[in-house]
């Protein structure tokens, strides 16, 4: 089921309403994504469609590019010091460091201790 966004959600972009859209034609809308780069079509001030410009539209597919390649990055990264971590439990004195990590009394010293980043 779509969900009608709110009005406010659109309030940086410049407005035609469908009714002037009809009055201008396609060449007169296309004069004002031009001048503006993209153009809110409302109809009874309900958001109807946002036409961009292919400039404007290259510049929203390059910027989602980039946040998709930062997630992948930051990925890749906890996905190598997972591997890194994991590594250490295959190698062949895993078990006897264990061991020795438990047979240690815990020096707290009345702190309370969470994991590294803690």
């Amino acid at each position: 089921m779509a969900v009608a966004i709110p009005i406010e959600g659109f309030s940086g972009l410049a407005r035609a309403p469908a009714s002037d859209v009809k009055k201008l034609g396609w060449r007169g809308l296309m004069r004002a994504v031009g001048r503006e780069g993209k153009v809110l079509v409302t109809n009874h001030d309900r958001p109807e469609a946002v036409i961009l410009s292919t400039d404007e539209y290259q510049r929203l597919l390059q910027a989602a590019q980039g946040a998709e390649a930062r997630q992948d990055d930051a990925l890749d990264t906890l996905r190598r010091r997972f591997d890194q971590r994991l590594a250490t439990l295959a190698a062949a004195d895993a078990g006897e460091r264990l061991r020795g990590v438990f047979a240690q009394p815990a020096a707290l010293g009345g702190q309370v201790r969470a994991g590294e980043s803690h």
